[in-house]
């Protein structure tokens, strides 16, 4: 029979994978910025978010906070260098009032952390009240950072459509809540059950919203295109009428077609 730390060790190392693959979602967003040069309309603001959920999520994994977290640590250490990664290339291709701006957030997103790991350290002297302090915090960023999957499902229920909420990162974010809400439940620990279990919920939300507005996307991207291909239409029969060449009247002066 498996014990359950080590049932906790399989379970980690599947949301370690899981979260992964979330943290490299916005990857083909980058890969475009790269190629045009630019960050064009794109916002900083998601992966300052993450940069700082990871931060305090590596604080709280640390055994000096709440040992026998490491896999808290090893996912969200990955996390840290990806989101570096992203600001670095939006640092590079963004225009110098931009720059300023992230260079700003990331300075006083460690300062925090800065003074919130000094505070913990020397004015408690407990894992358990260092995990409380800590944990709280990251309970905390982290319903702030479900303002984006509201935001979504806002969008998603006011235009019918699930366009621009792809199944994937929906089914994924699921999983990923699923297994670290599991995770956490082994073993029992509230500062991660919280914030997961709520991710979980969402989660479930999104795949019934995807459920109810699939077909009236379809019907949407339907009636889209089939404009596309008739204002296509309609450009074509323009220019082939323009190319029609002049008539001309009984007294030999030229007369234009009336378009």
């Amino acid at each position: 029979m498996v014990s359950p730390d080590a049932l906790r060790t399989i379970v980690g190392i599947l949301g370690n994978i899981i979260s992964f693959i979330l943290f490299l979602s916005p990857m083909p967003t980058f890969i475009q910025i790269w190629k045009r040069k630019s960050v064009e309309q794109y916002s900083a603001v998601p992966y300052l978010a993450t940069l700082i959920n990871c931060l305090v999520w590596t604080l709280y994994g640390l055994p000096f906070i709440h040992p026998g977290s490491i896999l808290v640590v090893t996912i969200n250490g990955s996390g840290l260098v990806i989101e570096c990664t992203y600001l670095i290339i939006f640092l590079i291709f963004s225009d110098k009032k931009k720059r300023i701006k992230v260079v700003l957030a990331v300075l006083a997103e460690l300062v925090f952390i800065s003074i919130l790991t000094l505070l913990t350290l020397t004015l408690t002297h407990s894992h358990k009240k260092r995990s409380t302090i800590v944990g709280t915090i990251c309970i905390l960023f982290n319903i702030m950072m479900y303002a984006a999957p509201l935001a979504v499902m806002k969008l998603v229920i006011t235009t019918k459509s699930v366009e621009f909420m792809p199944f994937f990162l929906s089914f994924a974010s699921l999983l990923n809540g699923i297994t670290w809400t599991t995770y956490a439940l082994i073993k029992f620990d509230p500062f991660i059950t919280i914030p997961n279990g709520l991710g979980t919920f969402f989660g479930v939300a999104q795949l019934i919203l995807y459920a109810t507005y699939y077909k009236s996307t379809q019907r949407i991207l339907a009636e889209r295109k089939t404009k596309q291909v008739n204002l296509s239409e309609v450009v074509v029969a323009d220019e082939e009428e323009l190319k029609k060449p002049c008539g001309r009247g009984q007294n030999g002066h030229s007369t234009l077609n009336n378009h």
